[in-house]
This record gives C-alpha cells, structure tokens and sequence, in this order.
C-alpha cells in the first residue's frame, strides 16, 4: 500500500478520477484518507493542471488516497511518466499533512521550465478553477 497526493485530473469526478482507473483495471478502490493542501503553484495546461513545488508559495488544493501498489503503474501510464524517458510529469516524493499528521506521499508535479507562458491558477484548486473557466467559455462561446 501506498498514499498519493492528487490535485488535478487524478481527483474524483474528473476525467482521470482515480477510483475509475482503479475500476478499469480490476485493482482495489483506492481509500480517501482525506483533502489537504501542498505548497506550489498550479497552472493551466489546458486539459490538465501542473503544479510546481514550491515552500514560499501559496497551497494547492488535493486529496490522499492509500493505494495498492498495483495501481502505482496505472498512474504513472495516465501521467506519462516511464522509467530512462523524460517526460512533462515526474513522479516524486512529497510529506503531505492530513489530520494531524504527515503522510508520505508521491505526485505528479512538473518542473519550472515547463510552466513557461501558462496561466497561474491563483487559487490553488484545479477543479473550482476548471469549473469556473468552462462556465465562462460556455457563455462566452455558446458551448
């Protein structure tokens, strides 16, 4: 078993919902051990959010699964990140607070280079802001 922290696509109910991937594959449902926050900063990719570590910036919406190991590769093909290839997602280590206490977590951030002309979502939550930009875009463009 292991714990990961996800804040973009990975979340429940959007198109990378964890507990889908988990389904499609016939691996354990992973466990909500709860929402937390990491210090970074998010931002626009489109489709998806990267996020940036970083201790001096503002949080970053998310949540902690326990995960069968199983599932670890799942992931990783979701978030295109394979062994000797250098890729936009990284999987890296990260201690994450939940409920009193640190958890150790990996994630998918990005690096720096990679944020270069994308919009940063300020507030630091991938789905509020997705929700929000989709409902302007339907107003605005009739979609």
């Amino acid at each position: 078993m292991r714990y990961v922290f996800v804040y973009g696509t990975l979340r429940a109910g959007e198109i990378n919902d964890i507990w889908q991937a988990a389904a499609r594959h016939e691996i354990a449902a992973p466990r909500l051990i709860g929402r937390s926050v990491v210090s970074g900063r998010l931002y626009d990719f489109g489709d998806y959010p990267g996020l940036v570590p970083d201790e001096t910036a503002g949080p970053v919406s998310g949540d902690v699964y326990e995960i069968e190991d199983a599932l670890v590769p799942v992931l990783d093909r979701i978030e295109g990140v394979q062994p000797g290839v250098d890729s936009l997602f990284k999987s890296r280590a990260i201690d994450v607070p939940v409920a009193g206490r640190l958890l150790p977590c990996f994630f998918y951030p990005v690096d720096e280079p990679s944020v270069q002309g994308r919009i940063r979502i300020e507030a630091g939550d991938w789905i509020a802001y997705r929700l929000a930009r989709d409902a302007v875009s339907s107003l605005v463009y009739g979609s």
